[in-house]
């Protein structure tokens, strides 16, 4: 039961990520490469604000989540939007967000060097909480939790229920129409990068807290996670994403307790692969049936 509960806490953290991931995949059909990027610059933004003004982590998230949607204005006005009106601008934008990429992880490397950083002690404190038959969380899981939950819940209200969300899935089933209706596609593109940045943003602080470090190569280490749990989940698919990231870390948990940390990443990978077997359209996706 305990590992089960270790798993839910990592898992809520490739959730995050991986839904971040797939809200700019499933709304405007393009793959942000520099949304690792953006993951590990935010937790060195992270680090940064509770080193330098003492701030409490509640305060560090909401400016952090900030941060990220500025993050993702930016990525979208120079790496997307220039290409947009290319025949290739799928391929074009993700070798554009790439690039952009790059030069922010040198960017993070000429402000804050090469050396792993870390939260100072006593950011979120250390007590833990005993649910009884030996399982116990500790409060800074039980943060990541409650702050991933609250932030997909908080994307589902908004996807399905706001004016920007009619007009986000609008845009997702067709750009064009869309802006025959009136809908402003270039703000919805906008926003979605924004919203889905800030999500990476946050689903940074936390795993840098999780592990008790930030490293420039935090990003690429869980790109390919996100990747994975996006696909397993279902193209496009928000609860898919949810899904996807809960198993992969459930999956990691038992992995180390029961076979060993080094056979991780070959357990997960491999259990996640067995269900694509079953269900190639992964486990919220629709299977396309092609007109000749």
């Amino acid at each position: 039961m305990q590992q089960l509960l270790n798993g839910l806490f990592l898992g809520s953290i490739y959730a995050l990520f991986a839904i971040g991931f797939t809200l700019v995949f499933g709304i405007l059909d393009r793959l942000n490469l520099a949304h690792p990027a953006a993951f590990a610059a935010s937790a060195f933004f992270g680090i940064w604000l509770s080193e330098s003004f003492d701030m409490p982590i509640a305060l560090v998230l909401v400016l952090v989540f900030a941060f990220g949607a500025i993050l993702g204005l930016l990525i979208e006005r120079i790496a997307f939007r220039p290409l947009k009106e290319r025949p290739d601008a799928h391929f074009a934008g993700l070798i554009s967000s790439i690039a952009v990429g790059g030069m922010l992880i040198a960017l993070l490397q000429a402000v804050f060097g090469p050396n792993t950083r870390r939260f100072p002690v006593g950011t979120v404190p250390d007590d833990a909480i005993e649910f009884g038959a030996g399982v116990t969380a500790s409060v800074l899981q039980i943060v990541i939790v409650a702050v991933s939950l609250g932030l997909m819940i908080g994307l589902t209200i908004l996807v399905g229920r706001s004016s920007l969300g009619r007009s986000m899935r609008a845009v997702a089933e067709n750009p064009g129409a869309a802006r025959v209706l009136g809908v402003n596609v270039d703000r919805v593109t906008a926003t979605t990068f924004a919203i889905s940045t800030a999500l990476g943003a946050v689903a940074g602080v936390l795993f840098a807290l999780s592990v008790n470090s930030a490293q420039l190569g935090m990003g690429s280490a869980i790109e390919l996670k996100g990747l994975a749990v996006i696909i397993v989940g279902g193209m496009g698919s928000l609860p898919g994403a949810l899904v996807g990231g809960l198993l992969l870390g459930i999956a990691e948990v038992f992995a180390i307790q029961y076979v060993g940390s080094s056979w991780r990443d070959l357990i997960a990978f491999a259990l996640l692969f067995l269900i694509l077997l079953v269900r190639p359209q992964g486990l919220f996706g629709k299977r396309k049936v092609r007109e000749v």
